[in-house]
């Protein structure tokens, strides 16, 4: 063990441990939900120190022994080492300030190791002096929780765009397969699957434009060089320039420095923004998983228009029972988004004067809302979306055995008769198809032409030439 000190007093620390003594008090202080920071988060932080290490180098600030030390393990926390040295809870009090201290002490031990000292040698690196220099838990935190929702909006973007092509493609392949449109969950008139299909497409690009718009508007404007309440006291103009341009290099991104740092510091609406562009998109997700487990349902004794990949089996009592799990867990993912959107909300709304000291559980419910949904969205498409199929008889029959389709019907013989002919079909279980043909209101050759699926699914008038033939008829008598 280690003996390391802060104002508060002196603790041991493992010999092993990269970490340092605030980062033990967070341990002891944060038990809240059993788990660890995000670890894409833990490395946008680290980017945000390794270009205020370069900033301040380029200053002339930091001598370059300490700032290019603390660039390497920068660079090796980049890379996927000592990822295992951030145990603190991601809820926590401090407004990050646990966070933020213990990436700082990680770097500034393996600076230390690197230059030949030992861990907690501060004397020589130091995590407050050197690790935080120009830096306050209030600039570094926001601004690496933009880096981070960034790149997984990245990730729940190319999610979205795989599940829209995977949906244009069922699209065509169910272009020709007619099915019974539904309102209010009771028949109306026919539609393709594609058309349904591509309806889904539609409705996922327009989430993946929402949350574009809300991750480009936002997520590139950040407020380092505000340092405590935005005033940027401890920051020299040229600092705030440089971390900016050290950013955008780092991350591959083009950062800007907002226009009032104050504002930037102590207001956290974008983050609502973006929490409420992944909401609304889960909110579109969950609308077409509900519509495909009913479409699945049965299958001998609901709709079965549709069939699921068979997954896993679906009941520990009942032998062959598969349920439609995909499209169940895409559901439960978007709930859990939904959630995470009121934790934002409340965490946005209660920030207080030049500080939101409530940013660990907006970052926290923020990555967990877009982690979940590119997982499920993933999942959706790999499990169910590829492999879906669809039962073509089981269409034609509900199709052919719907009153809906006397819709199609209503130019040619008028509304009044469709709706006798509607009542009569209802009440006698008899086709449509044979009322018409009974009450001679149609012939069986113009019927056949009516009701045509891509008469009936395409815009104007099924039978059009046949419509405005009656009409002329219609005119000469009159005349």
């Amino acid at each position: 063990m280690r003996k390391e000190h802060d104002f508060l007093g002196e603790m041991e620390v493992p010999d092993e441990v990269y970490y340092g003594v605030q980062t033990v008090r967070a341990m002891e202080n944060f038990h809240i939900t059993g788990e660890e920071v995000d670890k894409e988060f833990i490395q946008a932080v680290v980017m945000v120190k390794k270009a205020a290490a370069l900033a301040n180098m380029d200053t002339g600030r930091m001598k370059p022994e300490i700032g290019n030390a603390l660039v390497a393990a920068a660079d090796e926390i980049l890379s996927g080492a000592l990822l295992d040295q951030f145990p603190v809870d991601p809820i926590q009090g401090g407004a990050g300030t646990s966070v933020n201290m213990n990436v700082n002490e990680v770097l500034t031990n393996r600076a230390l190791e690197l230059t030949g000292h030992k861990k907690g040698e501060y004397q020589f690196i130091s995590p407050n002096n050197h690790a935080n220099m120009a830096q306050s838990t209030n600039d570094v935190f926001p601004t690496a929780i933009k880096v981070c929702m960034r790149y997984k909006a990245k990730k729940l973007i190319e999610a979205l765009k795989r599940l829209a092509v995977e949906l244009d493609k069922k699209a065509v392949e169910f272009k020709d397969v007619v099915k019974m449109g539904r309102t209010h969950l009771q028949d109306a008139i026919p539609i393709t699957v594609g058309q349904e299909m591509a309806s889904y497409a539609s409705a996922v690009r327009r989430g993946i434009r929402r949350i574009q718009g809300a991750s480009a508007s936002n997520l590139l404007v950040m407020n380092m060089g505000g340092t405590a309440i935005g005033t940027g006291l401890n920051a020299e103009p040229e600092y705030i320039e440089r971390v900016r341009i050290r950013l955008s290099e780092v991350t591959g991104e083009e950062y800007h420095t907002a226009e009032n740092l104050t504002d930037a510091t102590n207001n956290t609406d974008l983050f609502a923004d973006m929490a409420a562009a992944t909401k609304v998109t889960a909110l579109v997700l969950i609308k077409m998983a509900n519509d495909f487990r009913l479409m699945a349902s049965g299958p001998c004794c609901g709709l079965g228009e549709l069939k699921l990949p068979m997954r896993q089996p679906g009941s520990s009592i009942m032998p062959g029972k598969v349920n439609p799990v995909i499209a169940e867990v895409l559901d439960q993912a978007c709930y859990q988004v939904i959630a995470c959107d009121l934790a934002v909300t409340f965490g946005v709304e209660n920030g207080q004067f030049e500080l939101n000291v409530m940013e660990p559980v907006i970052s926290y419910n923020m990555f967990l809302s877009m982690r979940c949904l590119t997982n499920a969205i993933n999942t959706f498409v790999d499990n169910l979306l590829v492999n879906l199929e669809v039962n073509e008889e089981r269409c034609r029959e509900l199709v052919e055995h719907s009153v809906g389709i006397i819709t199609a019907l209503m130019p040619h013989i008028g509304y009044e008769n469709c709706s006798a002919l509607a009542k009569e079909a209802y009440e006698t279980g008899r086709p449509v198809r044979d009322l018409v043909l009974e009450h001679e209101y149609l012939t069986a050759d113009q019927l056949d032409h009516i009701l045509l699926p891509r008469e009936m699914t395409t815009p104007g008038i099924a039978g059009a030439a046949y419509h405005e033939y009656r009409n002329s008829l219609a005119h000469l008598k009159k005349d």
